[in-house]
């Protein structure tokens, strides 16, 4: 019975370690894609700075998991940061240690209402990830949206 007990306290702190550097890496409160005028849909997210070592170098896989957005994308996947990837741009606040990712806008092929654009992203049609040197550093969903029209 106390072997049990300990089993069972052992894996409560296993699993709370678990999902708490998962929410740490990716501040989902800031985790959003907004439709621009221009009718360009841009990712943006918030980051732990904790998660990047200045000396290395990253890339950012955008995942498209909703196959209607991805069509109007053109893509099910797009990287920013590598060579042939999509420009990114790093934003670090004055006094704070997180940072705020804006990737570049990429342009809507096909048309799609604001409103289904939205319950698409709040229903984790899009997905990022860090990766480093092949491996995934972080993972998160964007789940809230904005627009401008």
């Amino acid at each position: 019975m106390v072997s049990r007990r300990i089993f069972i306290v052992c894996l409560v702190f296993f699993l709370c370690g678990c999902t708490s550097n998962d929410q740490q890496s990716i501040i989902n409160h800031h985790a959003d894609a907004l439709l621009t005028k221009t009718n360009e849909l841009q990712f943006r997210f918030q980051l732990n700075d904790k998660v990047l070592l200045e000396e290395e170098s990253y890339m950012i896989k955008v995942n498209i998991h909703h196959k209607e957005l991805a069509l109007a994308l053109g893509a099910d996947e797009i990287f920013y940061g590598n060579e042939n990837g999509q420009a990114v741009e790093v934003i670090e606040p004055e006094g704070k240690k997180d940072l705020f990712i804006y990737m570049e806008p990429i342009p809507l092929q096909r048309d799609l209402h604001v409103f289904d654009i939205e319950n698409m992203i709040e229903n984790q049609a899009v997905s990022i990830e860090i990766i480093n040197n092949e491996q995934s550093v972080a993972k998160g969903y964007l789940t809230h949206f904005s627009s401008q029209l």
